[in-house]
């Protein structure tokens, strides 16, 4: 009997967390149609009661980022969206929270950025214990000026949820490269070592010398 339960939650429990996430994002997205007047909101009158379409919000929230990066891609969205930025930078609080969240932003979903591209395999958080990292950059500016020797920016994600975790800047000879997609990274990370990604061969980067281990 038990194993016939056990069974059945490996059946059920991923297709339960499937739907609930889907349902959590379709319902938080079809929220963008509140923002409408009541009068253009597209529901459907039945039996006396107004009900809402599901869906629609999902379709109306890409068929807008879609048409904000077409505006965005020609001279005249261009022209309005620096005006935009602008006055937007004088606002003092608002300045700083928007070109921080802009400026990373442009750097994990610009086309050559190389954010969260490569998959790591960092000691941390002592030597000897290892986990996976993902490769977010290089330390510049002031920060860089008081690092010896090449050192790379780190992302240390948490488990099972990977949305927090610890920044760090370790030398580039600690870490190693893994012949791994950052997808696969994501799976091995969230599922707590239990789903082991089928590495393409051994990692890339230096290995650490037995003294550093």
């Amino acid at each position: 009997m038990k194993k016939y339960i056990i069974t059945g939650l490996l059946i059920w429990i991923p297709l339960a967390i499937t739907i609930w996430v889907l349902h959590l994002i379709v319902t938080t997205m079809d929220q963008t149609l509140t923002l409408l007047p009541f009068e253009f909101r597209p529901e459907l009158e039945l039996f006396g009661r107004i009900v809402h379409i599901p869906g629609l919000g999902v379709i109306a929230t890409i068929l807008a980022v879609f048409l904000t990066g077409v505006f965005g891609s020609n001279i005249l969205g261009q022209r309005l969206i620096t005006f935009w930025e602008n006055l937007l930078g004088r606002i003092p609080v608002v300045k700083t929270l928007y070109h921080g969240v802009k400026q990373v932003s442009d750097t994990m979903f610009a086309p050559g950025g190389q954010a969260f591209r490569k998959a790591l395999l960092v000691q941390y958080p002592r030597l000897g214990c290892w986990t996976i990292a993902f490769q977010t950059g290089q330390p510049g500016g002031e920060v860089a000026a008081h690092l010896q020797g090449e050192h790379v920016s780190v992302y240390v994600p948490t488990t099972p949820n990977p949305t927090s975790g610890f920044f760090l800047m370790m030398p580039k000879s600690e870490v190693m490269e893994l012949d791994m997609s950052v997808d696969d990274a994501l799976k091995y990370v969230i599922s707590m070592g239990v789903v082991v990604p089928g590495s393409k061969g051994n990692g890339r980067g230096t290995q650490p010398s037995e003294g550093e281990r």
